[in-house]
């Protein structure tokens, strides 16, 4: 492991990094850019459907503090009939495994049939820029803090 720390020359930590500086801060503005339209949208009283406790946690932290539902509490068909019913607009944000693959697909499907106004592609966006980092929502805070170290150049194991 090395330690950056400001001040030690500002190529330091770049020249351990994975890929590009700029990468890091183009990801790191491109997940910024969704997170503000998950709080807006949140803010405006939209459903956000996650799988676990840790993944509201994980989007507490990140700002998100609006209705979050989580969808393995109870069968499926039950959520999607119940958060259908509330005529607003439902985000699914499950993880980008298998399982959340699976979890998506199935909610969305049910939540189309029963009429809500379904949003797949927040999940879509954030997936395709963490899913070779992270692979769950409960991860998003923390990864989200190591893009801003490095981007900031703040003190930052690697």
């Amino acid at each position: 492991m090395s330690k950056y720390h400001p001040g030690s020359g500002s190529s330091a930590i770049k020249d351990h990094l994975k890929a590009p500086f700029s990468d890091y801060q183009w990801r790191l503005k491109s997940i910024e850019l969704i997170l503000a339209e998950l709080i807006e949208s949140s803010n405006n009283g939209d459903i956000i459907l996650a799988e676990g406790k840790r993944d509201i946690i994980s989007l507490k932290k990140l700002g998100i503090n609006g209705s979050i539902e989580l969808v393995t509490q109870s069968p499926l068909t039950e959520i999607s009939e119940r958060v259908a019913s509330e005529k607003k607009r439902v985000i699914v944000l499950t993880d980008w495994d298998r399982r959340g693959n699976i979890l998506a697909a199935k909610l969305s499907e049910d939540l189309v049939y029963l009429g809500a106004d379904v949003d797949m592609q927040l999940r879509d966006k954030l997936s395709s820029l963490v899913k070779k980092e992270i692979k769950d929502v409960e991860s998003l805070y923390t990864y989200v803090i190591k893009l801003r170290k490095i981007v900031t150049g703040d003190q930052i194991d690697i």
